[in-house]
């Protein structure tokens, strides 16, 4: 049988798992055909993301084929989303891990499961991977987590190195109008209205949790599995892409976790990797049916001896988009860290050169215009188009920017590039943002890796200490996992700015920084030897997903805008899906967002941003829609923020309900 190759299975379309304190989630299933009167193990996946209509187009194109080879595939919402009961309160809440715990034991006890459960998901359902296996619920054998971070605080959408990503706030409106949707009235009869009512009453504004949290407090220490790796102990199978915003757990999870532990980063964007983008992909099917075999059927396949990191090394990236494939090569390490890898300085010098010897100290000043950081992309793209990292050339004009000679040779890196800075700035509060590049022959300038800090946070996230203006500082940053290979005729690029926006939300100053270049300011490199590769099997099907109706075309637009009032820079974004209809059970289903972020280059607190987001239902004569619109603005003392949920059954409206929060500002 060909296992990516689905046979028949039985399916249970929606039940309901009771909880301890009565309430219940709702399930979709697919079990094995052999399912009546066998057992098999099976396979959880717990999202707020809506089994209905969220994420069927991937669950149908995965679990009957995890059916077929002989697992029972179950998709579970969180409280209070799809059409589960209860209140939805936050992400990865302690009761949403506790009712995970419960779900577990649920399935280990039904008659068609043999015991043994796995647990996978990209994104929140990677995150909840981790964070239930470090609670190691006695039925849970094996996770796959894809997309993931072990550090909530500095490696997921709300701050990075105490600095204010910008995702914080467009994160929350996503949330607001998923949550504020109700169940499917053909699965729950007439309550769908009360459910919808009490939704809409009760849901949190989660941007006032979050921006109330901005040092590294237990809130962030709650479900950062780097707390205590010794408790991951269940064999975890942890990838990412290059293209991704979590793309620094997999080998933080190989070199760290105490389980059975392997690592995975290819050059995809922020999805499953048998149909994400760039190319190539991964047999993603196989890998994992080869992890569930050994850790939930006890075969010996020699899943338990793959190497612990596998990784792709993308060479010679051109910065064009849409970017479909990446050029390069698999790698493979037995152990990580990698012995093998050493590490390799480069100094910046006064006259732009990046040399591998310190040259004459000397002090260089930057002060970026604020919407330096245009070209950054989105934080985890879900599309290979705008969403990805552009050309940097109009970012480098806002920089200091330092090159090597035209490479002799290739150089090949894999690891995590770290910084160190001898700097000072003007102001108490302040950021520095560090820029890899590869710069091609012909000037265009790829972004290989990034990283920011808030200077306040420079010897500690959970306490941070004004600067001294003026005074001289030294400074550690680390800057993303990658793994690149910089081709002969290249030039390897630094680049260093004091604004990084959108991405990051600026200070309340502007910032002027004076970089000592010469021995203490150091660019190192995990530099490898390069000449292995490593054979990773693509998928046979190019296009696993199913396709359902298009009604409505769908629309992308991204682009920024110079000089409107005021003088400020915009960067606005379109993202409409179009309509498309489910099949078997005909819900319509329609999603739009529009962005907005603006800053005058020269005022700080002009940093403001709006987004939009309307969700569509309708059915037959039932039709419902939900309207969000979520705002954020600054002064020197405090964020300002406003959230309005609409919602309308038909073109009534039966629910609005509006937030307006003051935020105290905290060395951010």
């Amino acid at each position: 049988m060909n296992q990516h190759t689905p046979t028949r299975c039985h399916e249970l379309e929606h039940f309901l798992i009771p909880l301890s304190d009565g309430r219940k989630l709702s399930a979709r299933a697919w079990l094995p055909e052999t399912a009546l009167g066998h057992r098999a193990p099976a396979i959880l996946e717990y999202l707020p993301y809506r089994k209905r209509d969220g994420t069927a187009l991937r669950d149908e194109s995965t679990y009957p084929i995890f059916a077929s080879n002989g697992y029972a595939g179950v998709r579970v919402d969180i409280s209070g989303t799809g059409e589960s009961g209860g209140d939805f309160d936050d992400e990865y809440s302690p009761r949403e891990l506790a009712d995970g715990v419960e779900v577990i034991a649920w399935i280990a006890k039904q008659d068609w499961c043999d015991g043994n459960i796995g647990m996978m998901g990209i994104s929140w359902g990677g995150f909840n991977s981790l964070q239930i296996a470090a609670m190691n619920p006695p039925a849970l054998k094996a996770v796959i987590a894809i997309g993931t971070t072990v550090d909530r605080y500095n490696d997921d959408i709300h701050y990075k190195n105490g600095c204010l990503l910008y995702s914080n706030a467009w994160w929350s409106a996503v949330m607001l109008c998923y949550v504020s949707r109700p169940p499917d009235p053909a699965l729950v009869g007439e309550c769908w209205r009360d459910m919808w009512l009490h939704r809409l009453q009760t849901q949190p504004f989660p941007l006032e949790t979050w921006l109330s949290h901005q040092r590294r407090d237990d809130y962030w220490r709650h479900g950062s599995v780097c707390e205590n790796y010794a408790a991951v102990t269940t064999p975890a199978l942890v990838i990412s892409g290059w293209a991704d915003g979590y793309l620094n757990a997999p080998p933080a999870a190989a070199q760290n976790f105490a389980g059975p532990t392997k690592a995975i980063n290819g050059p995809w964007i922020h999805q499953y990797p048998h149909f994400a983008y760039p190319h190539p992909r991964l047999d993603f099917l196989n890998e994992a049916l080869r992890w569930w075999d050994h850790w939930l059927k006890g075969r010996d396949n020699g899943a338990d001896a793959l190497p612990a990191y596998r990784a792709y090394i993308s060479e010679g990236v051109h910065p064009s988009l849409p970017r479909t494939h990446e050029p390069g090569r698999w790698v493979a390490e037995e152990c990580w860290p990698c012995k093998d890898i050493s590490t390799v300085g480069f100094f910046p010098s006064n006259t732009s050169d990046l040399a591998d010897h310190p040259g004459t100290t000397t002090h260089l000043t930057i002060c970026s215009p604020l919407d330096t950081g245009t070209a950054a992309g989105e934080f985890f793209p879900l599309k290979p188009d705008e969403e990805l990292t552009g050309d940097q050339t109009g970012d480098n004009a806002g920089s200091l920017v330092f090159q090597t000679a035209v490479l002799d040779q290739s150089v090949e890196i894999l690891g995590q590039p770290t910084m160190a800075l001898r700097v000072s700035i003007d102001q108490p509060v302040g950021h520095l943002a560090v820029r890899l590049l590869d710069i091609h022959p012909d000037g265009t300038s790829f972004r290989v890796s990034w990283g920011v800090i808030n200077l306040t946070h420079r010897t500690s996230h959970a306490n941070p200490n004004p600067v001294e203006p003026d005074k001289i500082m030294d400074i550690a940053l680390s800057l993303n996992q990658c793994g690149y290979r910089f081709p002969c005729g290249h030039r390897i690029g630094l680049a260093i700015s004091t604004a990084y926006w959108p991405m990051v939300m600026p200070g309340p100053y502007r910032v002027s920084a004076c970089i000592e270049a010469g021995q203490h300011t150091r660019l190192d490199l995990p530099v490898r030897c390069g000449n292995d590769a490593y054979d990773m099997p693509e998928p046979d099907n190019p296009n696993p997903l199913p396709e359902y109706v298009q009604h409505r075309p769908a629309e992308y637009r991204r682009w920024v805008t110079h000089g409107c009032d005021n003088n400020a820079t915009q960067l606005q974004v379109i993202d409409d899906t179009g309509e498309e209809e489910i099949p078997d059970h005909g819900m319509r289903i329609r999603h739009r967002h529009e962005d907005c972020w603006s800053i005058i280059p020269d005022d700080p607190l002009s940093a403001s941003s709006r987004t939009l987001y309307c969700c569509w239902m309708s059915r037959d004569n039932w039709s419902i829609r939900t309207e969000t619109e979520t705002t954020i603005s600054c002064d020197v003392a405090n964020f300002y923020i406003s959230a309005k949920i609409s919602a309308f059954e038909g073109d009534t409206v039966v629910h609005t309900r509006e937030w307006e929060r003051t935020i105290p500002r905290d060395l951010l």
